[in-house]
């Protein structure tokens, strides 16, 4: 589970020109806007995330204006989202550790989304048919969920001085298509989904005729790409029919995943379109404020896109992590 609401420590505090009663808090590779003076450089708080969707508290009432939201897919409650105050961007909600008495006790780092009753914002990413759920995910596949590079700068570090690829996240639904023990199957991110007559998840077996390429390679494998198209999200890229871009593909025999270059070569063999690549490189030395800036940028469409992904190229699935498009946040207006 997403760690949504976590105990952090406040890097640096940065006035905003524009106002005299609000200043930024940074915390990990986040920033918020708070009251001035409320914080200082090393107070604790608790740090909500971008898509945190918060219950009904007091301790939240004064995002009522802007923040409520209710209805059948989440329940009541408060979504948080990037918003700009006085011209800076305010990337999620900060708020002193002494308003949570109920956390006393615990320590910088601490996950502590379910005390908090905190959820995720979900937004409901098809509106075709989405078919009937067999139960979850076949054990060993794992759901595709790339952490926020803010929530993790430690990756940065971990990734420099190595080979390096950057692709474009795209604007759609996770689908995950598998060939386990003669077994094929086609999964959302969670759940493993019934073949039935205009399922969307199961698109990528009937529009690029897997079942007979599955017969051909004659071994387990498991694609996971993104569903883009007419129905899904906002189709940003304008697609005129479902599209599907493999972003991963594993070894159904050992649950590994294949190093790029392998899984670029599977995914031609069979015929699948990839998640368009932006940039290959032998020696990562990008910064935060680089990546934030490569990410902004649109699709064909003229659209703004989602972001992008930046992985290392030869372990497989080793360093992983998506930039999103501040630009695309902050319209966002679900």
């Amino acid at each position: 589970m997403r760690a949504l609401a976590t105990i952090q420590r406040v890097r640096a505090i940065r006035p905003i020109p524009a106002s005299d009663f609000l200043e930024t808090a940074h915390i990990m590779g986040w920033q918020c806007v708070v009251k001035k003076g409320e914080f200082h450089e090393g107070d604790l708080g608790v740090y909500f995330e971008v898509d945190s969707f918060l219950p009904i508290d007091e301790r939240y009432e004064f995002l009522r204006a802007s923040s409520f939201r209710e209805n059948v897919d989440n329940g009541t409650g408060f979504r948080i989202r990037t918003v700009k105050l006085r011209g800076e961007l305010s990337q999620g909600l900060f708020i002193p550790l002494e308003k949570f008495p109920e956390l006393s006790g615990c320590n910088e780092g601490d996950d502590v989304t379910e005390r908090l009753g905190v959820k995720k914002w979900y937004i409901p990413e098809v509106s075709t048919f989405g078919g009937k759920s067999k139960g979850g995910r076949p054990f060993g596949i794992p759901a595709s969920d790339e952490i926020r590079v803010q929530s993790a700068l430690e990756l940065i570090d971990r990734l420099k001085g190595k080979p390096y690829y950057i692709t474009t996240k795209m604007d759609g639904t996770s689908c995950i298509a598998y060939n386990i023990e003669g077994k094929i199957g086609c999964c959302s991110r969670n759940l493993d989904i019934e073949d039935e007559e205009g399922v969307l998840y199961w698109t990528p077996v009937h529009k690029y005729g897997l079942r007979e390429k599955f017969a051909k390679y004659g071994k387990d494998i498991i694609f996971t790409g993104e569903l883009c198209g007419p129905g899904i999200q906002k189709n940003r890229l304008r697609l005129p029919s479902i599209e599907w871009y493999v972003f991963d593909v594993m070894d159904g025999a050992t649950r590994k995943y294949f190093p790029y270059d392998e899984a670029l070569a599977i995914c031609k063999d069979f015929g699948l379109n990839t998640v368009p690549l932006e940039e290959r490189g032998e020696r990562f030395d990008y910064t935060l404020e680089e990546l934030l800036e490569k990410a902004r940028g649109k699709y064909p469409s003229g659209l703004d896109k989602e972001g992008i992904v930046v992985r290392s190229t030869k372990a497989p699935k080793g360093i992983s992590f998506k930039v999103l498009n501040n630009d695309a946040l902050l319209k966002d207006k679900g």
